[in-house]
Parts: structure tokens; sequence; C-alpha cells
């Protein structure tokens, strides 16, 4: 899989130890930025990655600030992101399971590291059960068109 991921200043340890984790998983890792502590503005990576996701440049986006919201938020605002905030593996098979989420959100502020890899490592490799749960996400992009 090619994994677009990216992350505010908050998040960039994160992100740098979660690309070599994925990498381990033998995951292709698309690093949108940023590239260090400096501080910056989620949206300016948050989008760039999800708009991969979306062109299908990249399978999944993981994106990394402080509480993972910011990123939620931005990019569920381009067409076809389904983005998830997860803070337990439960809910990374959810969104995945039921929402069928394609970008993950991780607040580096509020969960610990190896919970965070648990969480992506979930995600990534829980299959979207379709069915009923289907017919909510098409009725989900008839209402907004994502």
């Amino acid at each position: 899989m090619k994994i677009a991921i990216a992350s505010d200043h908050a998040g960039y340890n994160y992100k740098r130890e979660l690309s070599v984790f994925l990498k381990e998983l033998e995951q292709q890792v698309l690093d949108f930025g940023t590239f260090s502590e400096e501080s910056v503005d989620y949206p300016d990576f948050a989008f760039p990655a999800a708009e991969a996701v979306a062109g299908n440049i990249a399978d999944f986006g993981i994106l990394i600030c402080g509480t993972g919201i910011g990123m939620a938020i931005t990019a569920n605002k381009i067409v076809g992101i389904r983005a998830a905030n997860c803070t337990s593996v439960e809910m990374a098979e959810m969104a995945r399971r039921h929402n069928n989420a394609n970008v993950l959100t991780l607040g580096a502020r509020i969960t610990d590291l190896p919970l965070a890899k648990e969480i992506a490592k979930t995600f990534l490799f829980t299959e979207f059960e379709g069915g009923r749960h289907m017919i909510r996400i098409e009725k989900i992009h008839s209402i907004t068109g994502n």
C-alpha cells in the first residue's frame, strides 16, 4: 500500500516514528511534511496528503497533529475523503469496517506512540464490510458529494 503521511509541528516526531513503523510493515510512505518541529499550520500539510488519497495517488492517509481534530476537519473538506480521528484500536477498526474511512488522524498529545502504532496498523489492515454500511456511505455522498 501507499500511505500519505503528514503532520504539523506537534505531530512531527510521531510522523517520523510512524513512517519507520510503516516501512517495517512493508508499506510505501509518501511524506507530505512538515519536516521539523518549527511551528506550522496543519492545513498546509493535511490538504496535500488528503488530496493524494482522494486522487488515488495513495491508498490511505495518516495525519498527525496535537489532537488529530484539526487534521480530521481539514481532510474531511476534500471530496472523497472520510477521515476518522481515532484514539483507540477499536475506533480504528470500526472506522474501517463500518465507515470505510480512508484517512486516519491521530493526536500526538493525547495518544501514546505505542498505541498510535497499533491504531495505525489496525486501520490499514481492517477491511470495509460493505453491505448496509455502503448504503449509509452512499447517503452521505449524495448529500455532500463526499
